[in-house]
């Protein structure tokens, strides 16, 4: 039976996303759905010392390579059931059966929660791309290499707060220090209305040259 090799399923993994952009619910302390610049803060502070693996005050190539190595190294341990150090289809099928009942199972539950709490309290924590709990600030560290203002391939801690607080000042509409389910909803729009003009821009048919 062929079976699956640490090696083989880093090579297999090499294009997932190390990291997705900070944070999970990107510092919802209180779990209200409101979140204020003093939680976005705080969660960027916790999201930055967690990235930077070698903890020398920046987020870098080489932290990136050692949070890929360790998220490989988990996934490879979640399908190595007994622990033998390679992976069997058998092993391989019961983890995407497990998968599969999780996902059914996390999708009853926001069925009922919304039920019980409404569309608009379940559709509060979702973020960009329907994406839960991502704020717009998901994404892989491509997308975050943008806080490196000073462009030295390297994000500091200050740079990373100030990307996660512009980020906030953004959906912040109202400028009264928080960012509530409405201003997240409309950010969404916004750019669900742009991405729809992006594609309409790239699906036009070019203009046929002028003739003389």
């Amino acid at each position: 039976m062929k079976k699956i090799t640490l090696l083989t399923l880093g090579a297999a993994l090499i294009a997932v996303p190390a990291l997705a952009a900070p944070g999970g619910k990107m510092g919802d302390a209180d779990s209200n759905g409101v979140l204020t610049r003093a939680e976005v803060q705080a969660n960027a502070t916790q999201m930055f010392a967690k990235m930077d693996a070698n903890k020398d005050g920046k987020i870098d190539a080489t932290d990136r390579a050692a949070r890929h190595a360790e998220m490989q190294a988990k996934r490879f341990a979640a399908l190595d059931a007994n622990s033998d150090g390679s992976v069997s289809k058998a092993e391989w099928d019961q983890h995407g059966a497990d998968r599969t009942a999780k996902r059914a199972e996390r999708k009853e539950k926001r069925v009922a929660a919304a039920g019980e709490a409404g569309e608009g309290k379940r559709d509060g924590m979702r973020g960009h791309h329907g994406k839960r709990g991502g704020h717009g600030m998901r994404g892989g560290h491509g997308g975050w290499m943008k806080a490196d203002a000073d462009g030295d391939k390297a994000i500091t801690q200050a740079e990373f707060q100030t990307a996660a607080l512009a980020r906030f000042d953004r959906l912040d509409a109202n400028k009264d220090g928080q960012v509530t389910a409405e201003e997240r909803k409309a950010q969404r729009e916004a750019w669900k209305a742009k991405a729809g003009e992006w594609r309409a821009k790239r699906g036009a048919t070019p203009a046929a040259p002028a003739t003389e």
